[in-house]
């Protein structure tokens, strides 16, 4: 890993659906190993990066640089994880790590597989529920699987779009300490979308703060506090919170005025 290397690059990016432009010239770059979270108001776009960066949405215009390639040469080093599990009610938590890597890799050797599938649900606090159908898993188990999945497939760039947001606020605040961790532990990229404030200050390297459509980034903010975090505690944390929340009033009030 090199903390100096873009490893995602956003150049000038328009992007449109319809009639309707979702992104005017969108400009911003990832760093190799970093937390990076993007922020904004609701319907501005943020999970639209994540699916131009996972080749699921074309743009039409501008550049985008994806570990030295283009988003469709360079998909097999992206994994997601989304709002919703997405787990197979057929399959036990392992099964659905190891569904995950079949459906990447094709067949391959099962028992090295299951090693690995076992080893990352016990990283995601699962050890003793590997044998667990979803139906018997609370939510933020459901996720923590998906996590494993993500995982599974050893990608260099995490995607996670909006992961915890169905999530009540005790469990919230779990997940978030354990995906800090296996952030810190695998070295992976991580580009986290959130409309929580308090979430992007507690999780991110830097916060990237998106406009409304069209969508431009307004504000870059570097997270430089040490870890963990709790933005209670912290003068400068809070400090960066209220400019945020400033940030969001001026965007309602641009968004009722027009």
């Amino acid at each position: 890993m090199n903390a100096e290397r873009t490893i995602i690059r956003f150049d000038n990016v328009t992007v449109a659906l319809g009639d309707e432009a979702v992104y005017d010239r969108l400009s911003f770059s990832v760093r190799e190993g970093e937390f990076l979270c993007i922020l904004g108001p609701s319907g501005c776009g943020k999970s639209t990066a994540l699916r131009v960066i996972g080749d699921l949405l074309d743009r039409a215009g501008g550049e985008i640089v994806v570990d030295g390639r283009t988003p469709t040469e360079a998909w097999g080093e992206i994994a997601f994880v989304f709002q919703s599990p997405r787990l197979a009610p057929w399959r036990s938590a392992l099964g659905n790590v190891l569904l995950g890597m079949e459906l990447r890799f094709g067949r391959g050797d099962r028992r090295r597989r299951e090693a690995r599938a076992r080893e990352l649900l016990a990283l995601v606090g699962l050890e003793r529920d590997m044998e667990k159908y979803p139906a018997m898993l609370s939510g933020g188990e459901r996720q923590r699987v998906a996590i494993a999945r993500a995982l599974a497939v050893d990608p260099k760039i995490v995607l996670m779009d909006e992961p915890f947001s169905a999530l009540d606020l005790n469990t919230r605040r779990r997940l978030r300490a354990e995906i800090e961790e296996v952030w810190r532990r695998t070295g992976k990229t991580v580009v986290f979308v959130t409309h929580d404030i308090d979430e992007a200050l507690t999780l991110a390297d830097r916060i990237i703060l998106l406009s409304a459509k069209p969508t431009r980034v307004l504000e870059t903010i570097v997270v430089d506090e040490p870890r963990p975090r709790a933005v209670a505690a912290s003068a400068r944390l809070q400090n960066l919170r209220a400019r945020l929340v400033e940030l969001f009033g001026e965007l309602e009030e641009e968004a009722v005025s027009s």
